[in-house]
């Protein structure tokens, strides 16, 4: 299920209507609405894909949630679409990542966005994508994301980017 090593007691599984999620706290508002409240749904609903990280009381830890999308071609940087048609791109999106705030600061973070990527490489086998994109919901997310080489779309400060060929490489090294 996993290609990224867990700490003893936890696990990663596909979200559930079993596991805790209304105690979930990431200190973000947004993110824990969205676990608690839409995450299943969304799921359920075949409109994205949300991992959790589990511990043994069922209790959420951390979790990513996947999707796919499209953008416009002139919404992306010039040198990453210059051979590309002039239309909707696929892309892959890392539509939402959160971690409990007692569990922050021990890597887990990382570890889950190493597993989302590695998600994404895998689906990109299949359904090809030109991009990761993804939202940050604040500065500090941001600036964790731009520590694994995601980038600003142009004019949009907030909406990050990784390409598919930088991702390929994190995989190919």
């Amino acid at each position: 299920m996993s290609a990224v090593p867990w700490p003893p007691g936890l696990r990663l599984e596909p979200l559930a209507k079993t596991h805790r999620r209304k105690d979930f706290d990431c200190g973000q508002p947004l993110v824990n609405d969205w676990l608690r409240s839409r995450a299943l749904q969304h799921q359920t609903k075949r409109l994205s894909s949300t991992k959790a990280l589990i511990d043994d009381r069922q209790r959420v830890v951390g979790f990513y949630t996947l999707a796919t999308g499209q953008v416009d071609f002139s919404d992306l940087p010039a040198e990453l679409v210059k051979k590309l048609p002039h239309r909707l791109l696929p892309v892959a999106i890392l539509a939402w990542l959160g971690l409990h705030k007692s569990w922050q600061r021990q890597g887990l973070g990382a570890r889950l966005l190493a597993q989302a990527l590695a998600d994404c490489h895998t689906a990109g086998q299949l359904f090809p994508f030109v991009a990761i994109i993804l939202d940050c919901v604040d500065a500090a997310a941001k600036s964790f994301y731009e520590s694994y080489d995601f980038t600003e779309l142009p004019g949009r400060p907030y909406r990050l980017f990784l390409s598919a060929t930088q991702l390929e490489a994190m995989f190919n090294s």
